[in-house]
């Protein structure tokens, strides 16, 4: 009998810029109340890439540099890269092909995915399946945005939720039965309605129009939003518990995207967790988009012991959504 080969997380590592804005240096900007912001988001504070010409794969390259480092490895040792994040260098070329060149990843090739929110899952799950096929044997996955570039921070519906970050995740096979065991994943593009950048793509390229009506920055209709995010997350988290006959009390973990502290507590419930499984740092980085996930991992990577089993769980702009079966592979 063969024995299947799963991928196996066998490292993390993260990167968030230096400055860090709190609520109450926002109010100064925005019509709004500190108390408010943390009240109704769980958000105190996010951190901000400063600096000129510094974009996405900046963040990136110092995430993936703290990961070869902690395994042990060189770049030139990596097969792939896949970037998730809806704020890249450039149109083209991929984030991806940036950070090989700018690692020295000589032997990897890559792409960008974008699932905004959903992002790091959609590109965990997608990585999965070339280290299962055996065409990698070592692959990385980074979820990396730098929000504050589409950010309105006249805004506050918006400017007060994003932050800037960076988390990365090395994937390399195994047959010990640790690994990514299952996804369910989702998407209704209707609800790109409710959560969209209005222009910038090829629908609306950019002009001076576009530019004067603030169309390359998000836009959010807030209630609507978080009215399918509190049922998406929390059902697709109940789901993939049910498929794989996990009970609350073989669950080590739930690892959800840090979009409101209301949607994560919501999906905890529904689950069955108590808030001590529960990772939590929206209130340091807010809502850092794909990065979410993997810099959750990233804090508390000490606390995580081989074996856990852990529900990774988002939903994002598209409207796309996710939830990942993992069982941890490793002790720090």
């Amino acid at each position: 009998m063969m024995t299947k080969t799963t991928a196996s997380i066998t490292a993390v590592a993260g990167y968030v810029p230096d400055y860090v804005l709190t609520n109450e240096e926002l109010v100064k900007m925005v019509s709004t109340d500190a108390n408010w912001i943390e009240t109704r988001t769980g958000i105190k504070e996010r951190r901000i890439l400063k600096g000129e010409g510094l974009g996405t794969s900046d963040m990136a390259v110092i995430a993936i540099e703290r990961l070869l480092k902690k395994r042990g490895i060189t770049a030139l040792d990596i097969d792939m890269i896949i970037v998730a994040s809806v704020t890249p260098d450039l149109i083209f070329p991929s984030t991806s092909n940036i950070i090989c060149d700018k690692i020295g990843a000589t032997n990897a090739w890559g792409f960008d995915l974008a699932a905004a929110c959903s992002g790091f899952v959609f590109a965990l799950t997608t990585g999965t399946q070339f280290i299962e096929t055996g065409k990698c044997k070592k692959v990385i996955v980074v979820g990396a945005d730098k929000m504050s570039s589409i950010l309105d921070y006249t805004d506050r519906s918006t400017c007060i939720i994003f932050g800037d970050g960076a988390g990365a995740v090395l994937l390399e096979p195994t047959t010990d039965g640790y690994g990514v065991i299952d996804s369910i994943l989702g998407v209704d593009g209707s609800g790109r309605a409710h959560l969209h950048q209005k222009a910038g793509g090829s629908v609306k390229p950019p002009s001076h129009a576009t530019i004067d009506a603030k169309e390359h920055f998000v836009y959010q209709e807030g209630q609507a939003v978080f009215k399918r995010a509190v049922v998406g997350m929390a059902e697709v988290s109940a789901e993939i518990m049910e498929k794989n006959n996990l009970t609350s009390e073989d669950v080590a973990w739930l690892v959800p995207h840090q979009a409101n502290k209301r949607i994560i507590d919501a999906t905890a419930e529904r689950m069955g967790l108590s808030s001590e499984k529960v990772m939590l740092n929206i209130q340091k980085y807010g809502n850092t988009t794909a990065a979410t996930i993997p810099l959750c991992l990233w804090d508390y990577e000490k606390q995580l012991k081989k074996g856990d089993n852990i529900i990774l769980s988002t939903f994002g702009a598209g409207f796309t959504w996710g939830a990942v079966y993992v069982k941890w592979a490793y002790n720090s």
